[in-house]
């Protein structure tokens, strides 16, 4: 996937000759084996999904279907996205869009499962699995849609097909966000009023209709008010403000076959009518009624009440912009390491082979560092007992200076830490909840200039079972308010499901007291997944979520990168 030059073979010889390498030979050999990435990412995708003939398990009733977009990573398989449930349906058409990026030099497997939601219970836990469907990412590009007959659990082939159309995001990558309402609707209930939801279709150039939102359903209202929701303009008009699309309210029913209430002709030019929040309407009108009735005007009063549209801005475009990453370093000095001096401790320094600590740091650092222009890393330790009281620390500094922890370059944090570990008593408990808290502190103060100047990124690097999980939880859904992401490398052969709870990939995570994070900003690696592949693979998979966490939350907050002409940096970039 990536170019990658590895040490050769009369490199590696002749490293076996030497057996007392210098520090920086060690910094070199690792450094050697980094293929920095080759290509970035070509593009980002939208992957749309309909579903037909999905066969009934349970004569009663029809199937509640959702599809899970799985992604394959290193072997193994990670959930990226999951569509909405639609209720009683066979045939379903999701409005959900997948966005994904799509690299050239990859191959990007991808899987969708097919689940019966349980009624009562939203999650998998309960849900019946159907089937699924695999492929790559280029399969679906090439095609633009694809269409592939349901594998059912145990191998066989299903009658249900899953079709995936893929499109590209063209340069616009602008989103919308509008309000619609309605009032004086049709009432199709006999015993209650009618359950709206709207569905906005756009006309594609061959004349198909394709779904681009369909709103939730409001209960037992003939004037709703519909959730605000955000599209981006590629999916509502292909960036064409004059295209077509066609509005269709319906009223609901729990047997899937909902009732049509009316529909409106619309364009992307009138709904900028409601950008000032001036209000934009249509009569929704069933072409039916209008035909037989003789006073028919219409079936209801469609409203857009707001229109915004929202600038997206990329990772790069907050780089050039001259956003700084401040790359911070946790390291993990509690006993279980085993003790340094012995050869098969976690810490120990062999002569001319970095440890799983060590390549962990230079894998990650080296690409991080291009990044920040000083270059000078804060370096921590937790889990001992240190000089001169040996009082145990969970946020001490590795170059033993309190008042400037920073090391020149990732250099100079493998110094610090080589030089470190004979002075230190390895002892415990493992607790990592101090460093996120130390490293939060000073991002907060950077939330008061509203300006994208610097980003954290935390990297812990542990053994272990975490001790103080409820605090670390705490300080997590914490620091998701802030400009920082936590990333957690795994090493050694520990259990590590604990940490799988905190990269919040299988269900959001959330404090003690039941407060979710407001973004997903850990991402757990284990180590021993990489311990054959190039250092590159490792920061790859590390650093892959960094750029989207980065441009999530200064998006999120309204804060736009800086020209980089108003940004003229006092240092230079560049290694």
């Amino acid at each position: 996937s990536c170019t990658v030059s590895s040490l050769s073979q009369s490199q590696t010889n002749e490293c076996a000759k030497r057996d007392d390498m210098g520090v920086n030979d060690i910094y070199e050999s690792a450094a050697n084996s980094l293929g920095l990435f080759s290509s970035p990412c070509l593009t980002k995708v939208e992957l749309r999904l309909t579903c037909k003939g999905i066969s009934d398990r349970d004569a009663l009733s029809k199937p509640d279907p959702c599809i899970v977009l799985n992604m394959q990573s290193h072997g193994q398989w990670m959930e990226v996205d999951r569509t909405e449930v639609i209720r009683s349906c066979v045939n379903p058409t999701y409005s959900k869009v997948f966005t994904l990026d799509f690299y050239f030099e990859e191959v990007q497997r991808l899987r969708f499962e097919l689940y019966d939601i349980n009624s009562s219970h939203n999650g998998l836990k309960e849900a019946d699995f159907l089937g699924s469907v695999e492929c790559t990412l280029a399969q679906i590009i090439s095609q633009r849609k694809l269409s592939k007959a349901l594998l059912r659990p145990g191998g066989t082939v299903g009658k249900a097909i899953i079709t995936i159309t893929a499109e590209e995001l063209t340069g616009n990558d602008d989103y919308v966000e509008l309000s619609f309402s309605a009032r004086k609707l049709d009432d199709k209930d006999f015993f209650s009023k009618s359950d709206p939801f709207l569905e906005i279709y756009r006309l594609n150039d061959d004349a198909t209709l394709q779904l681009v939102y369909r709103t939730e359903t409001v209960m037992n209202n003939l004037n709703p008010v519909w959730k605000t929701f955000k599209v981006s303009l590629n999916s509502l008009c292909s960036g064409d403000h004059e295209r077509k699309l066609q509005c269709t309210v319906w009223d609901w029913d729990s047997n899937g076959k909902h009732d049509y209430i009316g529909e409106f002709e619309a364009t992307f030019k009138e709904m900028r009518g409601a950008i000032d929040g001036r209000q934009v309407q249509w009569p929704c009108i069933n072409p039916k009624y209008k035909v037989k009735k003789k006073n028919y005007k219409n079936s209801g009063i469609v409203i857009l009440n707001q229109c915004k549209i929202i600038k997206m801005h990329s990772f790069l475009d907050y780089i050039m912009g001259g956003c700084q990453i401040q790359f911070t370093v946790a390291i993990d000095f509690t006993a279980s390491n085993g003790d340094p001096r012995n050869s098969c401790s976690l810490h120990y320094i062999h002569p001319y082979r970095p440890n799983e600590y060590l390549k962990a740091l230079v894998a990650v650092g080296e690409i991080c560092q291009d990044y920040d222009s000083d270059k000078m890393f804060p370096a921590f330790g937790f889990g001992a007992r240190i000089p001169p009281d040996y009082k145990v620390s969970h946020d001490f500094a590795v170059n033993f200076n309190e008042e400037n922890p920073e090391c020149a370059g990732i250099q100079g944090v493998v110094e610090a830490y080589q030089a470190c570990l004979p002075k230190l008593q390895l002892y415990g408990p493992t607790n990592i909840a101090p460093i996120i808290q130390k490293v939060a502190h000073t991002a907060s103060q950077e939330v008061h200039t509203k300006e994208a100047m610097q980003y954290f990124i935390l990297l812990i690097l542990t053994d272990g079972v975490i001790t103080d999980m409820a605090d670390t939880r705490e300080a997590i859904v914490q620091a998701s308010h802030l400009p920082m992401s936590v990333i957690i490398v795994g090493i050694g052969n520990a259990d590590f499901s604990d940490m799988q709870m905190l990269d919040g990939d299988d269900g959001i995570l959330r404090s003690p007291k039941g407060e979710p994070v407001l973004r997903d900003i850990v991402q757990f690696v284990p180590f021993r997944n990489f311990k054959h592949a190039s250092p590159a693979a490792l920061a790859k998979s590390v650093l892959a979520e960094v750029p989207n966490q980065v441009v999530d939350y200064y998006n999120s907050k309204g804060i736009k990168p800086k020209v980089p002409s108003e940004y003229q940096s006092s240092r230079p970039f560049g290694p």
